[in-house]
């Protein structure tokens, strides 16, 4: 069969496929590590929010056990945690040495501090995608506003996403910044970092990238891209709960020229001192703001001590095998019912989500959710979303997914919900 390394395929898939490929599949054991039932629901949504992990869950209880017992007295060993925790994911799944990574805050603050501090360092417009996920887009608008720079929004294409030349072109007569995805939200292209970099990097712009549907997904080597900044949320594919705080990661040659926008007391040089004047400390620490969260931290760690252990190269073999299972059944199963891929085609360009595009998509995930017991989810105007987390998702789970999917078109299922019922996107 070959799905870690693609071959041509001359028969239909079939379920007993699916069923071999989880016998041989190294990463099985891991599933049953999540909180997922034994009931017929297949959860294709954690590109999204991941389920629960017995890990997070065992360490929330411990930290919970420490707050309980030790009171104030934990901060003594708490305080370091945005930045330890930051160091265990930097080398888990982002490819980054420690003192560069930290974890604290939301995506969309991280994003503020991080383009706020390069737009105060580097004179030029400002680089973005058009289509890329809307807090990005007006957190950078409101920046524009702010500092009367230009905001240039690619208008790139809509599968493949941005692409090296068009970067070059937009920053011509130079940026400042250039803001991307690694992985977009919608089709789950994965950009071509390197080369994007360079580009940004060439025009004298500081190029920062968004990793939320990355991070955990595929192989991410941020020092070895030369990428300058990133942030992401690890409430996705490293499963540490809904609103888990963000990572956070700045170049550690720019750490001393950059400085936040967002002064607080935990980025203080001497934090206890409580003195009249602002002095961020030297390091990733000066990307801190308030108080950290801690109960949340806990379960980020247990997150990425799953991933480690699993191991990242693992992992992102066997979301290219997903996804290529699932183009499959696509071409297979669903172009003949008015379905068309808008994920690319190769593996190597994609993350671990694909998107399946179809005119009534709306009315027909729902059908999913509420007849089927499937839970994908929708981007508007036309894309059901499969997210294909490999620690949990299993082969077979695609094919009975595809195969739910199949069956709501095939019967006419879908068009019996109210098509005006209220979207929730």
């Amino acid at each position: 069969m070959g799905y870690g390394g693609r071959v041509a395929r001359t028969a239909l898939t079939t379920r007993a496929d699916a069923e071999a490929l989880d016998a041989a599949d190294p990463l099985a054991a891991f599933r049953g590590r999540f909180a997922l039932g034994d009931g017929p629901r297949i959860y294709v949504d954690g590109n999204s929010l991941g389920p629960v992990a017995h890990d997070a869950e065992a360490a929330l209880v411990r930290r919970i056990g420490e707050w309980r017992d030790r009171l104030v007295t934990g901060w003594n060993d708490w305080v370091e945690a945005p930045t330890a925790v930051g160091d265990r994911l930097g080398a888990a799944a982002l490819g980054a040495a420690p003192g560069q990574v930290l974890v604290s805050d939301s995506t969309t603050v991280n994003l503020y501090k991080l383009a706020g501090a390069a737009l105060d360092a580097r004179p030029g417009t400002i680089v973005a995608d058009a289509s890329d996920f809307p807090t990005d887009r007006y957190v950078l608008q409101g920046l524009a506003a702010r500092t009367g720079r230009e905001l240039r929004m690619l208008a790139a294409d809509p599968v493949a996403g941005p692409q090296p030349a068009e970067i070059e072109e937009a920053c011509t007569g130079g940026a400042a910044l250039v803001v991307l995805s690694a992985v977009n939200y919608r089709s789950g292209a994965l950009a071509r970092m390197v080369e994007i970099t360079a580009a940004g990097h060439a025009a004298g712009a500081l190029v920062l990238w968004d990793l939320c549907h990355a991070a955990g997904a595929v192989e991410v080597d941020l020092d070895a891209v030369g990428a300058d900044l990133a942030v992401g949320c690890t409430y996705k594919y490293l499963n540490a709960g809904p609103g888990s705080p963000a990572l956070l990661y700045v170049r550690s040659g720019l750490q001393d020229e950059l400085r936040s926008p967002i002064w607080g007391w935990f980025s203080q040089e001497d934090q206890f001192a409580m003195g009249p004047e602002y002095q961020p400390v030297e390091g990733i620490g000066r990307f801190l703001a308030g108080t950290p969260p801690i109960l949340a931290l806990a379960a980020v760690e247990a997150g990425a001590e799953m991933l480690a252990e699993a191991g990242i190269a693992r992992v992102r073999a066997k979301a290219a095998a997903l996804t290529t299972l699932a183009v499959d059944l696509h071409d297979q199963r669903l172009a003949q019912l008015g379905f068309t891929l808008g994920t690319p085609r190769d593996a190597e360009r994609r993350g671990a989500h694909v998107s399946l595009r179809h005119p009534d998509a709306w009315r027909i995930c729902r059908a999913l959710v509420e007849h089927a017991d499937v839970i994908p989810d929708f981007r508007a105007p036309d894309s059901i979303r499969f997210g294909l987390a490999p620690l949990y998702t299993r082969y077979v789970d695609v094919w009975n997914a595809i195969d739910r999917l199949a069956g709501i078109v095939e019967s006419g299922e879908h068009e019996e919900l109210d098509a005006a019922m209220k979207r929730v996107t």
